[in-house]
């Protein structure tokens, strides 16, 4: 399988001169290159940049969260510095979803780029909320809704959208047709025959653009490990009637915000048991209004009421929708286990569903929720005990078929981390397609296709923008590595005064330490540092030379590091103050 090295230097590192020659130019016979942003050896931040001639548009903008190597990161958003460079080429943004992973960076997009941005009714009424609630506040005139099923041509580009099913209404592959050949992207997508409110996934038609023929398949990779087919949304339905039926007091279901579909079944399963429904965070509440405002969601008005009526409700009358699947820190779930919620919180009796998948990484804080949960005396119900989440995302009978269906002169893997990615092209190898037309990428690759060929043509800035705060691109590995090393070793402050005159140290040098150490040793750690630093001043007096000068910050930091970690074998942050007197 052709694949490049992963990009693993930093942003604001410049490339080699090779890289740099394949910056913003197109070659004479007018290839197609394909560059991904974000999404490609990792999960989220997904964005491609797809360029021919002199028309450039991306698929996506979405962002990603920072895992336990980024400490202060709020999240991390593509770098759009080929887009920056090639400005004048920018026509516009196709969105797939409505998932944080691919609208999330759209503000700071917008708020460089004055280009159309395309998205079906649901999902531009959560990129409409983005744009609202960011601050400060985004506005854009030019945010176009389309449809499953329609067309556009912009440039060179025609462009399909073709309805799949996926865990949030108005999901859409998208076919990109130039001059050189088609391009099938898949976007999130799961086959379901037997879906709860929506059409099944358009093969016919996804059949009819294979028909027609397809240069490359872009697919996602999420599920590549799994064998079999995803879970219908219609069979989860049927492990909450259940439990519906069995649950006596109340019943708390957390699940993904963006589940619309689940939203339905939860509210429709209510009204067969008699009972109201309260909505607990804001992401859910935002995702039920705009559902709300398109008549995606079918209910009795007097179903969902205010959550301020949930003490004068008896609990078998009670259902309550709420965030914190994933147990995150400030969401509703997690407020009321740890009885920290303003409306209410778990009573002995409550049926608790996880209706979601564990993200991965996410495990520990998830089952941190769970057991506070059962020893609140909640009977807590997740997957690994019921079929009470069906995944957004093909396994791999799935992902057989969409390549069945488009038979793709070349493939690229996307949507996943690298050991996704792998067994994703293992399989379309398996299927058939040569491996030399099998593409691993890394973010910021640039790949160029003729009708015949398929070619690494250099590469782009692809490492991600960490935002930290309102900041933006204002934090390199540097400042995590600091970050990182205060988080874990702590900090030693040394303040160190000399007289200039007498050429010797000014009374005793002050240290701090925070973090760094038990307390019991706090003491013999201080009187270390004196040590070293008496040491230092009395080889420069000896040998004549000025303290002033010859006990610099960083000479001093090295000696006190080296003497911290023969002793504790840690290396804290050193903060040195030195005040000539």
């Amino acid at each position: 399988m052709a694949q490049k090295k992963k990009n693993t230097k930093s942003s604001k590192e410049k490339r080699s001169e090779p890289a740099q020659e394949a910056k913003g130019k197109t070659s004479p016979n007018k290839t197609l290159r394909v560059i991904p942003l974000g999404g490609m050896r990792e999960i989220g931040k997904n964005m491609t940049v797809f360029e021919y001639g002199d028309d450039i548009i991306a698929i996506d903008c979405g962002m990603a969260f920072p895992d336990n190597r980024m400490p202060g990161i709020d999240v991390i958003i593509p770098d759009t510095t080929y887009l920056m460079e090639n400005r004048h080429k920018f026509r516009g943004v196709l969105i797939t979803h409505g998932h944080e992973d691919h609208i999330g960076a759209l503000p700071w997009l917008v708020r460089e780029f004055d280009v159309p941005i395309y998205a079906t009714p649901m999902t531009m009424k959560l990129i409409e909320i983005k744009l609202e609630n960011f601050r400060p506040k985004i506005t854009s005139n030019k945010l176009q809704v389309v449809h499953a099923g329609d067309t556009l041509r912009i440039g060179e580009f025609d462009i399909e959208f073709v309805h799949v099913n996926h865990s949030i209404a108005d999901a859409v592959s998208i076919a990109l047709t130039t001059p050189v050949g088609t391009v099938f992207y898949t976007g999130d997508f799961k086959i379901d025959y037997t879906p709860t409110t929506v059409g099944p996934i358009d093969l016919g038609k996804i059949a009819e653009i294979g028909n027609r023929g397809v240069l490359a398949l872009i697919s996602e990779s999420t599920n590549a490990e799994k064998d079999g087919h995803s879970l219908s949304e219609r069979d989860v339905g049927k492990a909450f009637t259940d439990i519906f039926m069995q649950a006596k007091g109340r019943i708390i279901v957390a699940t993904f915000s963006s589940n619309v579909f689940r939203l339905q079944q939860v509210i429709s399963m209510a009204e067969q048991y008699n009972r109201k429904v309260i909505i607990l965070g804001r992401s859910m509440q935002n995702v039920f209004d705009a559902a709300n405002s398109l008549d995606y969601l079918t209910y009795d008005r007097s179903t969902v009421v205010d959550s301020r009526s949930i003490d004068s409700i008896p609990p078998e009358e009670l259902v309550i929708l709420a965030t914190g699947s994933q147990g995150e820190p400030m969401s509703a779930l997690t407020r009321l286990a740890f009885s920290e919620h303003q409306s209410t919180e778990i009573i002995p009796g409550d049926t608790v569903i996880f209706s979601s998948s564990m993200i991965p990484g996410n495990e520990e804080a998830i089952y941190r929720v769970i057991n506070e949960l059962f020893m609140k005396g909640a009977y807590v119900i997740y997957e690994s005990l019921s079929e009470v989440h069906a995944s957004g995302h093909a396994c791999r009978d799935e992902l057989r078929q969409i390549i069945t269906l488009t038979r793709p002169r070349f493939f690229i893997p996307a949507h996943g981390e690298y050991r996704m990615l792998y067994l994703h092209a293992e399989l379309a190898n398996d299927m058939g397609i040569p491996a030399d037309n099998i593409a691993m990428l890394a973010n910021g690759d640039i790949l160029e296709f003729t009708k015949n060929s398929m070619n690494f043509a250099g590469y782009t800035e692809g490492a991600g923008i960490l935002i930290d705060g309102s900041g933006m691109g204002d934090v390199d590995e540097y400042v995590l590595r600091d970050r990182l090393r205060l988080a874990e070793d702590g900090v030693v402050s040394v303040m160190i005064a000399i007289d200039q005159v007498a050429n010797r140290l000014y009374g005793d040098p002050v240290i701090l330490t925070r973090g760094f150490i038990y307390e019991s040793e706090t003491n013999r750690i201080v009187e270390l540092c004196r040590e070293t630093i008496v040491d230092m001043a009395d080889e420069f007096w000896k040998k004549k030379k000025p303290l002033a000068h010859s006990m610099t910050p960083d000479y001093v930091r090295d000696r006190i590091q080296k003497a911290l970690y023969d002793y504790s074998r840690r290396r804290p942050v050193i903060m040195v103050s030195l005040m000539p007197i």
